[in-house]
């Protein structure tokens, strides 16, 4: 096998982002190597919190930096109800306070990928606004990462699926995705959307008992009561789950298109899709095996 694949995950720790956390912990060929905070799928004090908590959980003693609690200026109000107001289901979880870090996010991305260039991958689960800020701080900070994964985007084709993570900052979207980069892989709602997790297995993350198999039954049931609440659809969509599971086996990955990548207002949200013009290329996945995935989501979590 070949060495671990050392991940720092920047994310708006909500549901399925410590679902994503928790997938990485659990795969021999992931080593979490950082996590940092943004605002997003709730205030970027609770993000930082539900890190904390879940690093707990897992025993993780990588370093974790807090981010940006607002998007760069200009960005539009976006409804982050889908978490609920904790981020992870109000389900009265004690969670520790805040971590205290003396670096930020955008610093501590940006300070990792010098001392490691071409060692370490950096998967986004939030929106965008540590990575944009590391960016001005470092315009070639991408290209010293080995892969840059990205829970973000609609597709090519204008799916009409609501992209929050492009919505809540399409300025710092907008930035990242014309800077330079190496590899950069863009999952967006158009595939994760169809990642979902059945009844079948949220019962048997119940029925495997570990602390981190009731911890992920427990947030994923709300998860879907809060879908069911706000849209009418008792879903549980593995959005970063997924982006993680690419990120360490570009298999699942069955099909995609690769050229540069265009923020664009579509409607009253925002879009990130593949255009013609100028800038790096990315490559923006447009199918996957979800069952498979789905499989090895479910297994990993329940894994004793």
């Amino acid at each position: 096998m070949s060495a671990a694949r050392r991940v720092v995950v920047d994310t708006d720790m909500g549901i399925d982002d410590a679902c994503a956390l928790l997938y990485l912990a659990g795969r021999p060929e992931a080593q979490i190597a950082a996590v940092t905070s943004v605002a997003g799928n709730c205030p970027e004090e609770q993000a930082a919190r539900n890190i904390a908590y879940v690093a707990g959980l897992i025993g993780l003693e990588a370093p974790v930096a807090r981010g940006a609690a607002v998007p760069l200026p200009g960005a539009p109000p976006v409804a982050r109800d889908s978490h609920g107001a904790d981020g992870l289901g109000d389900l009265g979880l004690k969670r520790p306070p805040p971590p205290a870090t003396d670096e930020t996010a955008a610093a501590l991305i940006a300070r990792l990928a010098g001392e490691r260039p071409g060692e370490l991958d950096l998967l986004a689960l939030g929106p965008l606004t540590n990575l944009a800020l590391a960016s001005r701080a470092d315009p070639a900070v991408f290209t010293k990462y080995r892969s840059v994964v990205v829970m973000g985007g609609s597709g090519p084709d204008g799916t009409g699926l609501s992209d929050t993570n492009v919505a809540c900052d399409p300025e710092a979207a907008r930035d990242v995705l014309s800077a330079p980069h190496g590899e950069l892989t863009m999952v967006g709602v158009n595939v994760t959307g169809a990642a979902l997790l059945p009844d079948t297995a949220l019962d048997a993350l119940r029925a495997a008992g570990t602390p981190v198999a009731r911890f992920a039954a427990a947030v994923l049931g709300a998860y879907r009561d809060l879908k069911r609440l706000r849209l009418g659809m008792p879903v549980i969509p593995l959005h970063d789950p997924l982006a993680a599971g690419v990120l360490l086996d570009p298999g699942l990955v069955t099909e995609a298109v690769t050229g540069p990548v265009a923020v664009v207002r579509d409607g009253p949200s925002w879009r990130a899709r593949p255009a013609a013009g100028p800038g790096p290329d990315a490559r923006v996945v447009t199918a996957v095996d979800a069952d498979r995935f789905v499989a090895r989501f479910t297994a990993t979590l329940a894994r004793p």
